[in-house]
């Protein structure tokens, strides 16, 4: 018995080494000791556990607490000796799970050249991963003086969809992706949608019942995670409650949603929020083990290893994550296993990867042009960029799974483009006038369930939710 407590005692003052900074660490000094800098490092061991092997009523502790994950002893030492040897200090470090890796942010000494520690770092053989701690970024803008003037109850959606909500009428995504013609048959119900993002005005009265689960990777502001605004929006477009006689009405308005703060916003009146390698890595853990079907990455940064190794896993695992289009070929959005969005802003305007008028074979089109969505505290603007197109993307991939909740990410991106309005052609649904190309929610959704085409849906009527 004293020799495993010993052990015990051990494992915990292990794991107190690799913890995250305590709540009494103020949220600028967590954010400033994970800023990208040119001397920071992300680097990952081995974090196998070995198979503690007894006869029945053996265990020297609680089953239960064997279902514990954390960091191994060995992983810890190997992890202490390698910041060691190569001059390093460690600023956090963290387990992954999906991965059974272990993993730390290690600073170089003022002066060293971390790319040629790296370079030594990846020959090295107890290394599994070494990379650079890398900063990713939102993509939204908010356009000045466009906040709602007014709204008409009981207003009719596109399809002709009855919604109580005042703000439908001025909803030109919404309109342009014919979501009411899809919502007679799905609204989302049943699936979980993780925002890897900013934090999110969580008392918002469109998104109430909304949110399943919230963590932040950031700090331990509540209140700012509820100031966030980047976080709002998108969670405004994916899933604004309908027929709640408030705002808006989402595009997926009866999708669970995980809002996991792994961005941080830079100032109070903007959108504008980076992250980085090490909080992305642990929404994405998060998003794994909430079961999340889809995951929304409405960011922009570059390729990162350890990034694109847990959406692999994640996609594996039957998870669609759906990201912003790659602006060059060094980004984390263009991985497998992804659906890419790209932002449609004008009338008739095609993305530069397509030709003629015909979609990529890749990259999916939605409306990211003064889209109204929510705003902190209650209210209601307009924003655009590809953040706002991807997470409209997600809200219609959350309505496939409604209808077959095992679609693969594969399926998902084949119906899309397949029921992609081309540019230049006449649109397809009632109310429209000219819209942009791009994907059309309710002949994806029909066309996935057998429905036999948009217009048996009209007339249908969404039950309150």
């Amino acid at each position: 018995m004293i020799r495993w407590t010993a052990v015990l005692l051990l494992v915990a003052a292990s794991c107190a080494c690799s913890r995250l900074p305590t709540r009494s660490e103020s949220r600028v000094a967590l954010i400033r000791r994970l800023e990208p800098t040119e001397r920071l490092i992300v680097a990952a061991v081995d974090n196998r556990t070995t198979p503690f092997l007894a006869s029945a009523g053996g265990t020297p502790r609680a089953y239960d607490g064997l279902s514990a994950y954390g960091p191994t002893p060995r992983s810890l030492r190997t992890m202490h000796a390698i910041a060691r040897e190569y001059g390093l200090r460690e600023v956090t470090a963290w387990p992954i799970e999906p991965l059974d890796l272990h993993c730390a942010v290690l600073e170089t000494a003022v002066g060293v050249d971390r790319d040629a520690v790296l370079a030594r770092l990846v020959e090295d053989p107890r290394i599994k991963l070494a990379q650079p701690l890398q900063t990713f970024s939102t993509r939204t803008s908010l356009p000045p003086d466009s906040r709602p003037t007014g709204g008409t109850p009981a207003t009719s959606g596109a399809a002709g969809v009855l919604y109580n909500d005042p703000y439908v009428g001025l909803q030109r995504g919404f309109a342009q992706m014919n979501v009411a013609g899809a919502h007679p048959w799905s609204t989302g119900a049943g699936v979980t949608i993780a925002i890897v993002d900013t934090g999110a005005d969580t008392r918002h009265p469109d998104l109430r019942g909304s949110i399943a689960t919230t963590a932040n990777f950031v700090d331990d502001d509540a209140d700012q995670f509820r100031r966030d605004r980047h976080g709002t929006e998108i969670a405004g477009v994916i899933a604004a409650v309908a027929n709640n006689h408030q705002g808006i009405v989402g595009v997926a308005p009866r999708a669970r949603l995980a809002i996991f703060k792994a961005c941080w916003q830079i100032r109070a009146d903007a959108d504008a929020a980076n992250c980085n390698s090490f909080t992305i890595a642990r929404a994405l853990v998060a998003s794994l083990a909430a079961r999340a079907q889809v995951v929304n990455l409405s960011l922009a940064g570059p390729d990162d290893p350890l990034l694109r190794d847990l959406i692999r896993e994640g996609s594996r695992r039957g998870i669609v994550f759906v990201g912003a289009a790659a602006r060059d070929r060094q980004n984390l959005m263009r991985q497998p296993g992804l659906i890419e969005v790209a932002s449609a802003e004008g009338v008739g305007e095609v993305d530069a990867t397509a030709s003629q008028g015909e979609p990529s074979p890749v990259v999916l089109r939605a409306p990211g042009r003064e889209i109204l969505t929510l705003m902190p505290d209650g209210h209601y603007d307009f924003a655009s960029g590809d953040s706002i197109a991807t997470a409209e993307v997600s809200g219609v991939v959350a309505l496939l799974l409604g209808e077959v909740p095992n679609l693969s990410t594969a399926a998902a991106r084949k119906i899309l483009l397949e029921t992609s309005r081309r540019a230049g052609a006449a649109a397809n649904f009632r109310g429209g006038e000219g819209l942009d190309a791009g994907i059309d929610a309710c002949a994806a959704v029909a066309a996935l369930g057998g429905h036999g085409g948009c217009a048996d849906g009209f007339e249908r009527r969404v039950a309150s939710h």
